[in-house]
């Protein structure tokens, strides 16, 4: 493996050059320009979940011995209040921007990087089913590391100065330390991941099998045929990795509770931290817009129905879990890219940052998606909806000649190419699938 990243690294030495390209980027829209894009306002970018302004309130109202879930402004973790509240209080000197920006910036770095670890172990456990489909082996890694820097949603969700970077970096530590079976990484992660949003909960399914199976692979039937040293090896599900991580994220749980209530003892208790923030999120009480659908149909149906209604668009994503799972249980880290999608789609509060992760996770699989269709049509609706989403905000907010329908039908939009991709990646995948399962039959037959 480190022959491999060795071999990568001399060989596309862009990589590096391109990284700190994109942070320098970032530092300097931070630094010379932190009022002219106020991004931090926008809906696309900031949720009642991430918006700093609601963290810095929450911190004011901490430091003013009052719970910091006091009114209806700060929704998030404590553990933030504790790490990023700190770096919102200079505002006098008019550093806090700076601090914060930083920090978001460190964050994207390490995910970049952390992408493309697993990126190049995905790639050293793919080469056989490259090799029998004959095709060119990019390195995805770097791909899809530099498609998470350089994707206009990741700079933007930094330039708003929204907490989903530590966010997405939680969630891909967690891929990365089950994708190197490093137990106790991954739990940290998924723990951390869930605690922050919640909705990463359902990444315990290709964790578990990251952990206990390995890496995405085709499935081995098809290649237990061939014994000309292709390298598919039937490896038995370590169940042992498997206890050893629920053992490991109960600890971390307990821990982060912990920690939660020492933070919170003096204003408030664990209840409240539950009813302010995972309570929050699933009975959907903010109904101010973002870039997401279920504002606007809670705000028009009838209060009778609401708790139906709530049921339902949460149980749905539940529905599609054990499904995928079963189909794509040998392709754990493809699963955990579509669960990230769904959830975005589908959660209370999505923004653009939740986009910029599983857009950068989808370039780990260039290789095996390259026949994907559709990807002009995909790429121009992404363009589209999110830049007709401001124009049509401003004229409902500010010029009053819209009305909420306008910025609704864009946020419709961009939920229909998010489903489109993820139903044309899966496809792909599994088309993919068949091609290496007919290769392999061609070449059993060539050896007999």
């Amino acid at each position: 493996m480190e022959e491999s990243s060795g071999m990568t690294t001399k060989k596309h030495p862009w990589f590096w050059s391109s990284s700190v390209a994109s942070i320098v980027l970032r530092l300097v829209l931070i630094v010379y320009f932190p009022n002219t894009l106020n991004f931090s306002s926008r809906p696309e970018v900031s949720t009642p979940i991430t918006s700093l302004r609601r963290l810095a309130e929450g911190y004011w109202l901490k430091q003013s011995s009052m719970s910091p879930y006091a009114g209806s402004m700060y929704h998030g973790s404590p553990l933030l209040l504790s790490i990023l509240g700190p770096l919102t209080s200079d505002r006098g000197e008019g550093r806090s921007h700076l601090l914060c920006g930083l920090a978001f910036v460190i964050a994207d770095f390490i995910t970049a990087i952390l992408i493309r670890a697993i990126g190049q172990l995905l790639q050293v456990a793919d080469i056989p089913s490259l090799k029998s489909k004959r095709a060119k082996n990019f390195p995805a890694g770097d791909i899809a590391a530099l498609v998470y820097l350089w994707n206009p949603l990741t700079i933007i969700t930094c330039l708003g100065y929204s907490t989903s970077p530590i966010e997405n970096l939680m969630i891909v530590l967690s891929l990365y330390g089950a994708c190197r079976r490093l137990v106790r990484l991954a739990a940290f992660g998924w723990v951390m991941a869930s605690h922050l949003s919640l909705y990463p909960v359902i990444l315990i399914i290709p964790l578990v099998l990251l952990i206990g199976s390995g890496l995405d692979t085709p499935p081995r039937k098809l290649f237990l045929q061939l014994n000309h040293g292709d390298g598919y090896k039937k490896t038995s599900f370590s169940w042992r990795r498997v206890v050893l991580f629920f053992l490991w994220a109960s600890a971390w749980a307990l821990y982060v509770l912990l920690l939660c209530g020492i933070s919170l003892k003096e204003y408030s208790g664990l209840g409240e931290m539950f009813k302010r923030t995972y309570g929050f999120i699933l009975r959907v009480e903010d109904l101010s817009p973002n870039i997401g659908v279920l504002w606007y149909f809670f705000a028009e149906v009838f209060d009778f129905f609401r708790d139906f209604f709530l049921i339902v668009f949460h149980i749905n994503i539940l529905f599609m879990v054990l499904p995928l799972a079963i189909r794509l249980h040998h392709r754990p880290c493809f699963l955990a890219f579509v669960y990230i999608a769904i959830s975005s789609i589908l959660k209370s509060y999505p923004s653009v940052g939740d986009s910029a992760l599983y857009l950068g996770l989808l370039g780990l699989f260039v290789n095996a998606l390259a026949d994907m269709q559709f990807s002009f049509f995909l790429f121009s609706g992404y363009m589209g909806t999110l830049l007709l989403s401001p124009v049509m905000h401003n004229l409902w907010i500010w010029r009053g000649t819209g009305n909420a329908n306008f910025y609704f039908a864009t946020a419709m939009a961009y939920a229909c190419f998010q489903i489109i991709l993820v139903v044309e990646s899966v496809s792909s995948m599994l088309n993919h699938d068949r091609a290496l399962k007919k290769g392999a039959t061609t070449v059993a037959k060539k050896v007999q």
